[in-house]
């Protein structure tokens, strides 16, 4: 069992104090700038600072730590089509990908034979420019998506640019292709065109989409926001001598970093969520790892050099995503963001955590037993939260 971030002596030159932490903890980066514009996304995955590690196992988490964390079979997915939408192209995506699956052991997913494919966002080849920060994310989605479900296609559909409107196409797109499931690593700040492009780009009943709740602590997000998505949140994941054998606590490192969380303001709330102290969507539905501190291991060359450690809700959507396949296809006009709430006793209940954050009611930021906003309503325990009832 890998131990988190068991840093070469590189990285650990960079370690620094994160944000309304007590203790050392690693330095992390946002791989994506913050948009300039409005409805304009950015991407959810953040990058430990420090040079590439050039052993793997010292990066973080591989696939075989993540599925005895989760419960998870060791050969899932056969027959499911993932999908991975993100803005720009990543033009080694293919390439880093074999190597991260070859050095853990996962079965080949190639175009060759047939298991990878990549996309424009109309479906076509006319791949959108290139972009190192976003290739960060890229690389995150597809590793995670390997790595609890490596039996199942992988489809990437790059968008021509960070504009939502554009993302959602890509995601239409990607639905239209034929994947039933959809990993959304990316959001912008809810605003009042979120209803218009949720029933243009997200109604897509009998799919799932994951999206990640963002890693700004208190404060929802657009698409994780939308009752027609699962919204993703965060915990710190570390291996302990419980029976479980891994202590999981909610991800709220400060007040402006950790889980996304909260109250929407633009959608009503869904009848299959009851938390009381929100008559609208609340923010998350499920959790999985996030915290860059207990990250996972990644393999970038296109902005990298090789082995990284990267967190941020990014990883726990296409984690989610992939838990979802392992369950098996939703029923055609099913809700897939309501299965969880039909099997809450299928789920680690996170109950701890920092609280650095004020809100009320105070479920909406800090972990609690049951239902809470950081972690929804748990992470995966095995696949049965994922089925549909």
């Amino acid at each position: 069992m890998r131990r988190p971030l068991a840093l070469t002596a590189a990285l650990l030159t960079a370690l620094a104090t994160a944000p309304a932490h007590a203790h050392a903890a690693p330095r992390w980066v946002h791989t994506c700038t913050a948009p300039a514009r409005a409805d304009t996304a950015s991407c959810d995955a953040l990058r430990v600072v420090g040079t590439a590690a050039a052993d793997p196992d010292s990066a973080g988490y591989g696939p075989a730590d993540l599925r005895a964390a989760y419960g998870l079979p060791a050969d899932g997915g056969e027959g499911a089509t993932i999908a991975v939408v993100d803005a720009y192209d990543h033009p080694r995506a293919e390439a880093d990908l074999d190597v991260y699956r070859r050095h853990f052991g996962l079965p080949a997913c190639t175009t060759d034979n047939g298991c990878f494919r990549k996309t424009d966002q109309r479906g076509g080849t006319r791949l959108p420019r290139g972009n190192t920060a976003w290739a960060g994310e890229t690389a995150l989605d597809l590793a995670m998506v390997s790595a609890i479900a490596p039996r199942a296609r992988i489809l990437l559909v790059e968008a021509d640019s960070a504009a939502v409107g554009n993302l959602g196409t890509a995601v239409n797109t990607a639905v239209a292709l034929g994947a039933q499931y959809v990993s959304i690593s990316w959001g912008t700040t809810e605003n009042a065109n979120a209803p218009t492009y949720d029933s243009r780009y997200f109604d897509h009943p009998g799919t799932v989409v994951a999206a990640a709740s963002g890693d700004s602590g208190y404060g929802v997000n657009y698409p994780a926001s939308s009752p027609r998505v699962v919204a993703v949140g965060g915990t710190t994941l570390r291996p302990d001598g419980s029976a479980r054998g891994w202590d999981e606590t909610a991800w709220t490192p400060g007040t402006d970093q950790g889980a996304g969380s909260g109250c929407s303001g633009r959608f009503p709330k869904p009848a299959w969520q009851a938390d009381p102290g929100c008559d609208h969507r609340t923010v998350a539905d499920v959790a999985a790892v996030a915290d860059p501190a207990t990250g996972v291991a990644v393999y970038q060359t296109y902005g990298g050099s090789g082995w990284y450690t990267y967190g941020g809700t990014s990883a726990a959507a296409p984690i989610i995503a992939a838990a979802y396949a392992l369950a098996g296809p939703p029923s055609p006009g099913s809700a897939p963001a309501s299965f969880p709430y039909r099997h809450p006793a299928a789920l680690h209940d996170i109950t701890t955590g920092p609280a650095p954050t004020t809100c009320t009611p105070a479920y909406l930021c800090t972990a609690a037993p049951g239902y809470d906003g950081p972690t929804g309503l748990g992470s995966p325990n095995g696949v049965d939260a994922f089925r549909e009832p």
